[in-house]
């Protein structure tokens, strides 16, 4: 019996790229399979890119991991790829994702691949502020609670087609300021991780669809103001809020670039700019980790 190889590479964007060879023959298996993963980092709030290829032509893959599913579709280089999002929330240490993998004759293995989620420290900032700034007003409780419960069910959903093609772009062209993760304790009450990314954005400035994607939520909310978001499909949606105009309705489908909306200063907010969320089957993600390992 041969062992398994493994080699360790990294990307030109300085993404640590873990490839594991595992050969199915040598433990009785019809076919041989690589599995591997892409990150900037496998650590809380990042997405990974698994790659499964094999000599022989593959019917289907999937997987599960973090109690969630894996889907996978056929790449145009001949591997099977899917994403995998580690929530924020994910304790340090091995997590495995466990592969189902059926070749075109319908023969079938299970794979593990082990994902080393190491810790990562995101800042946290203390402040004292006026109570009004802490806590909404009593009136508004129910409007909040109808939102939360309407995003918590859209979220939950996992539209079985895929819409998303090929790399992803940013929504603006203003940088982020890198608030993703970090946490707030405000007069000593610690509130929710910062779950999206911030991008300068004037009030005014064309929003662009970062991939292609489903409207199913076009309006105004409480804390988020003027929000839209995108079912790119397979449990990935992009939540784009604090927009002063909103160019799309609910069922629409748009294609990545267009426009959907303009970048405001809506919501519970100081000033202008765009708040981009990104959720991946649940897992709060930093939307540049979706950018960047979906360049190639």
């Amino acid at each position: 019996m041969q062992p398994a190889s493994s080699a360790i590479r990294s990307t030109a964007a300085g993404a640590a790229c873990w490839w594991l060879a595992l050969s199915a023959s040598a433990f009785g298996q019809p076919f041989d399979v690589e599995v591997g993963h892409r990150a900037r980092g496998v650590q809380p709030g990042e997405a990974v890119l698994v790659s499964v290829s094999s000599p022989e032509p593959l019917a289907k893959v999937e997987g599960s991991i973090f109690d969630r599913t894996v889907h996978f579709h056929h790449a145009e280089d001949g591997s099977w790829r899917g994403l995998v999002g580690i929530d924020l929330m994910v304790e340090p240490g091995d997590h495995d994702l466990v592969l189902r993998i059926i070749a075109a004759d319908g023969s079938a293995l299970t794979r593990v691949h082990r994902l080393p989620v190491t810790d990562k420290r995101y800042p946290t900032r203390r402040l004292r502020v006026e109570p009004r700034y802490v806590e909404p007003p009593p009136e508004v409780a129910a409007r909040i609670e109808r939102e939360y419960l309407q995003q918590t069910a859209i979220f939950a959903t996992d539209t079985p087609e895929r819409l998303w093609r090929g790399p992803w772009i940013r929504p603006v062209p203003g940088r982020a300021n890198g608030r993703f993760g970090a946490r707030s304790v405000f007069n000593g009450q610690p509130r929710s991780p910062h779950s999206g990314a911030d991008f300068l954005a004037g009030v005014g400035t064309p929003v662009a669809a970062p991939a292609r994607g489903r409207v199913v939520l076009a309006g105004d909310t409480y804390f988020s103001g003027g929000s839209v978001i995108l079912d790119h499909g397979w449990g990935l949606y992009s939540y784009l809020a604090h927009l002063s105009t909103i160019l799309v309705e609910e069922g629409d489908l748009v294609e990545q670039g267009d426009v959907v909306a303009r970048s405001g200063a809506t919501g519970r907010v100081t000033g202008p700019h765009l708040h981009w969320t990104v959720r991946m089957s649940g897992a709060r993600v930093d939307p540049l980790s979706v950018v960047e390992i979906l360049q190639d």
